[in-house]
């Protein structure tokens, strides 16, 4: 697959062959820094619309758009040095390297903890009144998490580096940083599955997200893709480093060591591997980060008002309906009571 490519006699970096044509190259370098500069402004402008309509300042939605926004800007900002060269790309310092390719995929399992946190919240809530023993597992189920994201942050920061900065043996590296982090992001995918099942099931906890402006089917959805997308590229790290001995499998032909992410190049990343990186950071980040963005989403407080009124409106004719039946039937009694009486009385 590899082509050394001579110009005047010396060799060249490895690269690709064939090349992808130059046009092709900038005209998805374009996309890709448009997609994300859009998302980036669009989580921009819902941290301000939290300001403008004095939402919480400190809350899961706030903090979810915090991290999609510094996801954004990262990876934004590693499209915009390909419109430089891909070799300018590939020679970043260690740490800057680690930032802008990889630390994003440390931003998406923040986000997937949180997303399990504020799910089982909303079973916590819903379940408080007729269980309220759960609330005591509320303190060890964030402190599992807590430790989980940094486990995740120091396993691929560590590796990153030690491939960049030494001379350890890169399969390695590799194997242990995969076999954790993957592991970890299948393990909050099978959290979150059970947490939205128990949602599914809960009447109460529908009736907490309506008043959130959401609903069980939508978080339902959302969840489901999320969860699909994020748990497919796991395993595909898992399975294809479990066959990388195997000379027969298949893979994206990264020039990489075969995994989804750009921590663990062998080389100067190619034509056809740029186009492969842009098309699977679209599929497996770009669209489970738009869908997590577009779910905790500012809405304006006047329509949970007027949510929220109707809900106390309904509520309140049921309630005057109660009131006026049961009073319709305690005035029939009186009067067929007194009716009785009358006729009782005269008849004699």
């Amino acid at each position: 697959m590899e082509a050394l490519v001579r110009v005047g006699g010396p060799a060249a970096l490895p690269t690709l062959s064939p090349a992808v044509p130059p046009y092709v190259k900038l005209g998805l370098t374009v996309a890709y820094t448009v997609f994300y500069s859009l998302l980036f402004a669009f989580v921009y402008a819902q941290l301000w619309l939290v300001l403008r309509y004095r939402h919480k300042r400190l809350s899961y939605q706030t903090v979810f758009l915090f991290l999609c926004l510094l996801w954004a800007a990262l990876r934004a900002l590693l499209f915009s040095f390909y419109f430089r060269s891909l070799a300018a790309a590939n020679a970043l310092g260690p740490f800057t390297f680690w930032l802008l390719y990889c630390f994003p995929v440390c931003l998406q399992f923040f986000t997937l903890s949180l997303m399990n946190l504020y799910f089982a919240q909303v079973v916590f809530k819903a379940k408080s009144k007729y269980a309220p023993e759960l609330v005591k597992y509320r303190l060890p189920l964030y402190l599992v998490f807590l430790l989980a994201s940094l486990l995740f942050l120091v396993v691929n920061l560590t590796c990153a580096l030690l491939v960049k900065m030494t001379d350890t043996e890169p399969e390695t590296i590799v194997l242990v940083r995969v076999a954790i982090n993957d592991t970890l992001f299948v393990l909050c995918a099978i959290s979150l599955s059970l947490c939205l099942y128990k949602i599914a099931k809960m009447s109460l906890a529908n009736i907490y997200l309506e008043s959130k402006g959401t609903s069980v089917c939508q978080v339902t959805i959302i969840g489901a893709i999320v969860i699909f997308l994020y748990t497919s590229r796991a395993c595909y790290n898992l399975v294809v480093l479990a066959l990388s001995n195997v000379k027969t499998v298949n893979s994206f032909d990264y020039d990489w060591y075969n995994v989804s992410d750009q921590a663990d190049l062998r080389a100067t990343l190619g034509d056809q591997g740029y186009v492969a990186f842009g098309v699977i950071l679209f599929v497996w980040e770009l669209l489970p980060t738009s869908l997590v963005v577009f779910f905790f989403r500012v809405r304006r407080p006047t329509q949970d008002r007027v949510r929220n009124c109707k809900i106390c409106h309904n509520l309140n004719v049921t309630a005057e309906l109660a009131e006026l039946s049961s009073s319709t039937i305690v005035h029939f009694f009186f009067f067929t009571s007194v009716t009785l009486l009358y006729n009782a009385v005269f008849n004699i």
